[in-house]
């Protein structure tokens, strides 16, 4: 047990559940001797059925109601046994071997608060996705990941610590979860697990991309490229990000540049395409924040 401490593995599922069997399906051939694995289904049409009939020793668990990625993950969590917890999202297929390394990189360093592998494309599954990431700008609230979009050539075979891990593949100790708590639930979708490494690093812990780790990502499955859902959450959360975890005079400069920038900017390109559904979205995101102005539930993280 000491050499294979038991890792809980969490993904939700919401009306993509033969996409989410991919995933399972992946998981029974991986090589770690000591997990279990957890389906949170947020209310899908089909309620899961097929992921239960298919997959009866997973541990499954329904949701009444769809609260969103962060709750589901949540509802995950409050049911793991485990000495480690995975996320990875449904879109995702793992090679057999990617626990290993992450499990060792918790081992060798007991700074280190969470870790994400090598994420490459699905579709292209030489090109990288994911190899880490640059800091956050305090002000533009921008950052860009290591590798997007190269050609795997081995120029990203090293270990880094990273200022954020990837949401769609993410390891954290549970002990940690027990002392910062669980993921926000005021994010519903989107930027949930940039906050929590933003939690966790100004806890003193490190974050770090694990190389040798691999997975592969299909990529906004469940929202579609650009649909007005994925717009009202993505913007939505970026300003409710900056609200949670931006300080003092780079609040304000943030804010500023939010207005002066970044609004007219968006405005002005959905307008111009003519994608009025998306600028509807768009302004019913920040219409969110003038209603939730004195909201304490912005700022709240629910404990384990």
């Amino acid at each position: 047990m000491k050499k294979f401490p038991l890792v809980s593995i969490i993904t939700v599922n919401y009306n993509q559940s033969e996409v989410t069997c991919k995933l399972l399906e992946s998981l029974y051939k991986v090589t770690y001797p000591n997990l279990e694995v957890i389906v949170v289904d947020n209310n899908s049409n089909d309620q899961g059925q097929v992921i239960k009939q298919r997959y009866p020793n997973i541990i499954f668990i329904p949701s009444p109601i769809n609260y969103g990625f962060a709750a589901g993950n949540n509802m995950g969590i409050m049911a793991a046994h485990g000495e480690f917890v995975m996320f990875l999202n449904n879109d995702i297929e793992v090679r057999p071997d990617f626990l290993e390394p992450m499990i060792n990189k918790f081992r060798e360093n007991p700074k280190v608060g969470a870790v994400s592998p090598k994420i490459r494309f699905f579709h292209t599954p030489s090109t990288i996705q994911y190899a880490g990431y640059t800091a956050m700008h305090p002000i533009t609230l921008r950052n860009f990941a290591y590798g997007y979009k190269e050609e795997d050539l081995g120029q990203h075979d090293k270990d880094r610590i990273t200022h954020s891990a990837h949401g769609a593949a993410m390891m954290v100790p549970m002990a940690l979860i027990r002392k910062l708590g669980m993921m926000a639930y005021i994010f519903f979708l989107y930027y949930e697990e940039a906050d929590y490494c933003a939690r966790i690093t100004r806890a003193g812990y490190e974050i770090h991309y694990v190389h040798h780790a691999l997975v592969y990502h299909k990529e906004s499955v469940s929202t579609g490229r650009w649909s007005p859902q994925k717009i009202y959450y993505l913007y939505r959360n970026r300003i409710v990000f900056m609200r949670r975890n931006i300080f003092g005079t780079n609040f304000y400069l943030a804010l500023l540049y939010q207005v002066m920038v970044v609004i007219p900017k968006h405005s002005l390109a959905f307008l111009v395409r003519g994608r009025f559904k998306l600028f509807s979205a768009y302004y019913r995101a920040l219409g969110w924040h003038l209603r939730h102005l004195n909201d304490k539930s912005v700022h709240e993280n629910p404990m384990l």
